[in-house]
């Protein structure tokens, strides 16, 4: 990377506690070209600023892997404020919806591939692709869908184009090379991907920014470039020199690569076509030939189809096997062509055999397929990546979690940091027992959290509580609302972006509890949770082992007043371990701001999230507009709020969501304002107080 640093971390805080020793042994690690360590922290030691200290001090850039996506989200976040001048992007499925396409035989069912794309988070994955290819200090947090295949690096820059003032280009020449670039033309409203012509100039919105780029001609040159706001349509700025327009999708190929593919995907339909025939199965040989033969069809006309991935290896020009390119291709290498990239495996023993169970499954789904002919052979290698590429496609990797998994600890052999004190002085929580079910004197768990929760709520406090099943933590928070309580739940069908305004308007006290099921467990940070609750606690078994009661226990050690309580009738080995490990550490901390006149202190953290560069735009738009109505509003407050409600319903309805943010963040607008109407701002309060909570009641 040169003697010229990229990454300046922001100066606000200083590394305090154990973070010292801890950042360097790892960067001493990384020098010495350690391939593998592992950071021990505890919950709240700061495992995340630790390792960004890490990434200053090793000047490369670097991946940051998560095992789900609310937790990137907020790991992505946490590294913007540490990064603010660099470029830390979010690389997850973009997915809201995915059902893969699979073929059952037993029952002869054939279940084609079925998703509800996330078109937020496409842009999110373009911004993270073209960062890695155009800058130096980025940082890229990601789910597990790193190791997935992706179109190949070298024809995604080689497709792009750069669009600059003065240049020579006719208005058919930029349209005709925005389609070719998978952009889809309209003339309608401009969505990102698209392309449309207005009287002499061009508009086109680049897939991984919010803003549409004006092009006006003069004869056969472009005489001025605007840059537009897509929602006001206000000009964000009306001149602009250049900017450079990326693929509207991430598998590309050149015209030379696409009759390169299309000649060897005849060859192999033809190859295993013959195959079916010797064997016998005329069914599968003609279903083959007629779903190839149409998404050949579809290449050649138009140079993409549905599922065009599954022929990725014949595009990619790779021999039978060799691995798919994924983002770890789009990571820069050193000049003997070795990875030059920190990688981090945040809570790796979850993340750890997330990576390694990928592969297995991906190949036995796709067995049957080619079996069947629903595919071609070569369908196989669009996969996630093994272990083994896996490996050999990163350079060193910090494993990071409090409870490290065998894995980690045996690779990492010497290199295993422990990071105990926390900077705060905070110390792990205090634990009590209680009992599951209710006897004399005692009601059981329910009605016992409930009158504990209670005692929290009314000093301002948070509680998180835990089930083992998704159904009882729904069950579970329409109990609590039944009983006065402000609650909401959460869990894994609960989209991305949801879970994440769940958990900011958790912490800004929409309401009070949150109930969840495996999503409370690793990485989430919560500092206003001052209790945390483990419903049926001896049950044995995942939710219930060693390691998860260490990460539960841990969502209560981010403030001076956290507590837990384990709800069990028998004390488990998994119960006995967590407890003890819990307690050693508390000694240790203990001691520790006793012998330097410590006070612990709460963690203070701002309320962001990765949704708030989002939606800020969309909530200005908001006010601009409820300017408009506040006539309206002056008259009559509650018949406004009612009929705005209304439209934000229509506008679901006829799944217009970026209308109906816009409607809701003027509703709450409105209620904000002083003097508004006391029933109608209960009534919408009531609401919004769930933010997006609201939404996942509904489902019950």
């Amino acid at each position: 990377m040169g003697s010229t640093e990229v990454f300046s971390i922001s100066q606000e805080k200083q590394p305090a506690g154990d973070q010292p020793k801890a950042i360097q042994h790892l960067v001493d690690g990384l020098h010495e070209a350690y391939p593998h360590q592992t950071l021990l922290g505890v919950t709240g030691s700061g495992k995340t600023f630790t390792v960004a200290n890490v990434i200053a001090a090793y000047q490369r850039p670097a991946l940051v892997i998560a095992h789900n996506k609310t937790l990137a989200a907020q790991l992505a976040q946490e590294y913007r404020e540490f990064f603010p001048n660099s470029a830390v992007h979010y690389f997850v499925s973009y997915y809201d919806y995915y059902q893969p396409e699979a073929y059952v035989p037993g029952s002869d069912t054939y279940i084609a591939k079925e998703a509800l794309v996330n078109a937020e988070i496409d842009r999110l994955r373009h911004a993270a692709t073209q960062a890695l290819l155009t800058r130096q200090d980025v940082i890229i947090v990601a789910s597990v869908s790193c190791i997935y295949g992706l179109g190949s690096p070298e024809e995604y820059e080689k497709v792009h184009l750069r669009i600059e003032r003065g240049a020579e280009w006719t208005r058919e020449e930029i349209v005709r090379k925005a389609v070719e670039m998978y952009f889809d033309r309209t003339d309608g409203e401009m969505k990102s991907g698209t392309v449309r012509v207005i009287a002499n100039a061009v508009e086109i919105m680049p897939v991984h920014e919010e803003s549409i780029y004006r092009i006006s001609f003069s004869r056969n040159s472009i005489e001025q470039i605007s840059r537009i706001n897509a929602l006001t349509r206000a000009i964000e700025e009306e001149s602009v020199e250049c900017f450079f327009l990326f693929p509207a999708k991430h598998f590309v190929s050149s015209e030379e690569s696409q009759k390169a593919a299309i000649v060897a995907i005849e060859s192999e339909l033809k190859e295993q076509l013959d195959r079916l025939e010797k064997t016998g199965k005329v069914l599968e040989r003609e279903r083959l030939r007629r779903r190839t033969l149409q998404d050949l069809a579809l290449i050649k006309e138009i140079g993409y189809c549905n599922g065009i991935e599954n022929y990725s290896r014949h595009f990619d020009q790779r021999d039978e096997g060799e691995a798919p390119h994924t983002l770890l291709s789009y990571f820069p290498k050193d000049n003997r062509g070795n990875p030059d990239f920190l990688t981090v495996i945040d809570e790796s023993h979850v993340t750890v055999p997330q990576l390694s169970a990928m592969y297995a499954g991906d190949r036995a789904r796709k067995d049957v397929l080619v079996e069947h002919g629903f595919r071609l052979p070569s369908a196989r290698d669009n996969r996630p990546l093994t272990d083994t590429e896996f490996f050999d496609r990163v350079g060193p990797i910090i494993y990071t979690s409090a409870t490290p998994g065998e894995f980690e600890r045996e690779i990492s052999d010497t290199r295993l940091i422990e990071q105990v004190i926390r900077p705060t002085g905070l110390v792990d929580p205090a634990i009590a027992v209680h009992p599951v079910t209710g006897q004399e004197g005692y009601p059981g768990q329910v009605p016992h959290f409930i009158d504990e929760a209670k005692q929290e709520i009314e000093k301002g406090n948070r509680v998180l509580v835990t089930t083992l099943t998704k159904k009882t933590a729904e069950d579970l928070s329409a109990f609590l609302e039944e009983s006065g309580i402000r609650a909401t739940y959460l869990h894994s069908d609960i989209k991305t972006i949801e879970r994440i305004e769940i958990l900011t308007s958790f912490r800004t006290g929409a309401f009070d509890v949150l109930v969840g099921v495996n999503l409370l467990r690793e990485g989430l940070d919560l500092p206003e949770v001052t209790l945390v609750a483990v419903m049926d606690a001896d049950r044995e078994g995942f939710l219930r082992s060693e390691t998860s009661l260490i990460q539960i226990i841990g969502r209560a050690a981010r403030n001076a007043e956290g507590r837990v309580i384990l709800y069990a009738d028998v004390m488990t080995g998994s119960l006995e371990t967590a407890i003890a490990e819990t307690e050693r550490r508390r000694s240790l901390q203990l001691a520790y701001n006793k012998k330097h006149g410590i006070i612990p202190k709460t963690i203070t953290k701002n309320v962001a999230d990765i949704t708030a560069d989002l939606t800020e735009r969309r909530q200005k738009t908001a006010v601009s507009i409820a300017a408009w109505d506040i006539a309206e509003y002056r008259k009559d407050a509650k018949k406004l709020i009612s009929d705005k409600e209304r439209q934000m319903a229509d506008a679901v309805a006829d799944l217009d969501f970026e209308t109906a943010a816009i409607l809701r963040d003027e509703i709450r607008y409105f209620t904000s304002l002083e003097g508004a109407d006391t029933e109608a701002k209960q009534q919408a309060g009531k609401k919004l107080r769930r933010g997006a909570g609201a939404k996942t009641k509904r489902k019950m």
